[in-house]
């Protein structure tokens, strides 16, 4: 099993981001993510969220899910915050499935993601997303404010995976503050791992050096 593009399904969630987030000011990030979202058929898309952070790329999510028939859970680390959240969802006519608690602990509980994103300007963000249990079908994973002091020495090549996942590609897109996308692939549903991990060959951008993958 593989994630499988639908650019039919991406437009259609692109389209309704953009007139929703009419209600808010950070606009722009929000219709791409979710029609990357939409566009993977993303089943269950999962987002760490705190006090003060926006909304847009909430709502995009959800919308996203509209459209894919998936789920959709924001991880908040206080009531404070979930207050927050869930006022300024319900003002876009939203009812958000919300958990309260510590990311790197909910983790473990959050089994089969695909779409992930992460704020890096939340603490230990980068241990979040090694700690996230991803889909047999593969994931993307995205990390946002990228241009952010607390981010100027993050990589997917430290972010680590547990041998039945690799990265694929990663690219930065100049959006907003800054977005770190990475597209993470399975070898589950093949004949064996091995079989699975000789269908890619891993290269490393010289420029960047980012790592990445290409099928052979």
């Amino acid at each position: 099993m593989k994630l499988v593009w639908c650019p039919e399904t991406a437009a259609k969630a692109y389209i309704d981001t953009v007139e929703l987030c009419g209600v808010c000011n950070d606009s722009g990030i929000a219709e791409l993510v979710s029609s990357m979202a939409a566009g993977w058929n993303a089943s269950f898309i999962v987002e760490a969220w705190s006090h003060g952070g926006g909304t847009a790329t909430s709502i995009g999510l959800t919308v996203a899910c509209r459209h894919t028939n998936g789920r959709h859970v924001c991880i908040v680390p206080d009531e404070r915050s979930r207050l927050e959240y869930v006022k300024a969802l319900e003002v876009a006519g939203m009812s958000p499935e919300v958990i309260v608690g510590e990311p790197e602990e909910l983790m473990s509980g959050l089994n089969g993601i695909d779409f992930l994103v992460v704020d890096s300007q939340q603490n230990r963000f980068s241990r979040v997303l090694k700690l996230a249990k991803l889909s047999n079908k593969g994931a993307v994973m995205v990390c946002k404010n990228t241009n952010s002091r607390s981010a100027s020495s993050f990589s997917w090549r430290n972010v680590g995976y547990d041998g039945s996942h690799w990265l694929i590609r990663s690219i930065f897109l100049p959006v907003g503050e800054g977005l770190d996308i990475a597209h993470v692939g399975s070898c589950a549903g093949n004949s064996s791992s091995r079989e699975g991990k000789r269908r890619w060959i891993k290269h490393v951008n010289r420029r960047t050096g980012e790592e990445f993958a290409i099928r052979k």
